[in-house]
């Protein structure tokens, strides 16, 4: 592969609503993007898919739309880097690529009575042990067998070899390559159920536990690695793939987390706290997950995560199911315009709850309406929402010993003002808004950059972090106290009415 003229990277970030690509020069600051919205298809109440093929062409349009922006060529690239939505399951066919079905993606429940029996048949402590998850239809286990079994022919033929499984990072892979690489990044592997994140390989006992057939499974690289090259037509000549990880693993190192104790949360459709634990995978005793923070140099860097399924995607359906406002950015004067004393509860359950109550069957709710609620109450209560979720993951976080002293934030909803002084105040904690906030695409350009040679080191990537504002905690505690013991009052009201 010819040496590139100049040391661009090129980062992909496959997220859940849209595909970016987005250009990065050799000091580390973007140049250019492009953007490409994604369908969501909701078959059924619960079911969540992706065409894996509108991905693929997403991802395809928006690289060589960049390139164009900048007048760029296959030989001004160093690498491209690749940050994906993370457990949504891909199964195609090894002879034409083509996927045999909508990938289900990571939103999606429709396992969730697969994974209360594996629950109630004992097998929880087995798979906790493993892969520091919990059964749950989260993850990709059980979208891979229900893929299988739901799909004519589709089991024989993954038992002949004939098909392959990925999650999107791994299908974007073998699209760009042309078939020639069918393989993963270990932080990816890690939330498919299936992975043993201390011996750092798939496990046969859960693979015959999930039904999974082991010829379906790409092979599991470090984040930064060789995953070898485009194929020469997509973009007039090969480009290197030199990293890859899963969205939040990739907003972890945007956001330079590298230090034992450190800790990202990520607001987009979704909340995702993740918390460096080093060389030391925690087992969490109040049901957050033990994850890879991201595997270098074949040692693997521990976290613990919390995982809130609905964040950006509860202001989303304010706007486009309720039609409250026509664009995001207005939620932050809404919010200042809400009455502080009619208290009101939005618990966003849309595909159940998450950390750290892992209820798949739990659905959304409303509490403390009044007929002088309006739209910019229910607006506050929404933004309000992921605050205090985020503390109820920030407060198991304490009861297992991490003792968070600040957190930085990142994704489309702290752009938001309001949003990131109610989350400083709600959690008591001081709040770290960096200047560059799309920090997912920048973890998968940092990655791809280490294994080209283009970066130096983590050490060089975190001193280039800049903090753009500090929100300190201003709330009296008294108030803070009542108003998340109200969302917790809402949240066990929600949970038992079924």
């Amino acid at each position: 592969m010819a040496k590139p003229r100049h040391a661009y990277i090129l980062a992909i970030d496959q997220g859940t609503t849209s595909t970016r690509a987005m250009l990065f020069d050799a000091e580390g600051l973007p140049c250019a993007q492009a953007q490409r919205e994604l369908a969501q298809h909701y078959p059924r109440p619960g079911w969540v898919e992706h065409d894996a093929e509108e991905i693929w062409h997403a991802a395809l349009d928006a690289s060589r739309a960049v390139l164009a922006k900048k007048s760029l060529g296959a030989r001004d690239v160093a690498a491209i880097g690749i940050a994906n939505q993370r457990e949504t399951a891909v199964v195609w066919e090894r002879r034409t690529g083509r996927p045999i079905a909508r990938a289900v993606a990571w939103q999606d429940r429709r396992t969730a009575q697969r994974c209360a029996e594996l629950a109630a048949a004992g097998h929880g402590e087995l798979v906790r042990e493993r892969t520091g998850l919990v059964i749950d239809p989260y993850f990709s286990a059980t979208k891979i067998a229900w893929l299988l079994d739901d799909t004519a022919g589709a089991r024989a033929a993954a038992e002949r070899g004939e098909l392959a499984f990925g999650t999107i990072d791994c299908f974007l892979l073998w699209r760009l390559t042309g078939g020639a690489a069918h393989a993963t990044d270990a932080t990816n592997a890690a939330r498919t159920l299936l992975f043993d994140i201390h011996r750092q390989q798939w496990d046969d006992e859960l693979l015959a536990l999930f039904r999974v057939p082991r010829a379906l499974l790409p092979e599991v690289r470090d984040n930064a690695a060789d995953f070898g090259g485009s194929e020469a037509a997509l973009f007039g000549a090969p480009i290197a793939i030199a990293g890859m990880a899963g969205d939040q693993q990739a907003a972890t190192i945007g956001q330079a987390c590298f230090a034992p104790g450190m800790i990202k949360s990520t607001y987009g459709t979704g909340c995702f706290a993740v918390l460096n634990t080093g060389g030391e995978a925690l087992a969490s005793r109040h049901r957050l997950l033990t994850t890879l923070a991201y595997r270098l140099g074949g040692r693997p860097t521990y976290a613990i995560e919390g995982s809130i399924f609905v964040a950006g995607a509860a202001v989303q359906w304010l706007r486009d199911g309720l039609g409250l406002f026509a664009h995001a950015e207005e939620t932050e004067a809404l919010a200042r315009a809400a009455d502080p004393a009619r208290r009101v509860y939005v618990v966003p359950a849309f595909t159940g709850l998450g950390a750290p109550y892992w209820d798949a069957e739990a659905r959304g709710a409303i509490f403390g309406l009044t007929r002088d609620v309006g739209r910019a109450e229910l607006v506050r209560a929404t933004l309000e929402a992921a605050c205090y979720q985020t503390r109820d993951l920030i407060e198991a976080m304490r009861a297992d010993g991490a003792a968070p002293a600040s957190l930085r934030v990142d994704g489309g909803m702290v752009v938001n003002n309001w949003f990131a002084q109610c989350l400083a105040d709600t959690l008591n904690l001081p709040v770290e808004r960096p200047r560059f906030t799309e920090t997912t695409v920048l973890g998968a350009a940092a990655l791809a950059g280490l294994g080209a040679g283009v970066y130096p080191s983590l050490e060089a990537l975190a001193g280039r972090w800049r903090r753009d504002a500090l929100f300190e905690p201003q709330r009296d505690s008294a108030e803070r106290e009542a108003a998340y013991a109200g969302w917790r009052d809402a949240v066990a009201r929600l949970r038992s009415k079924r």
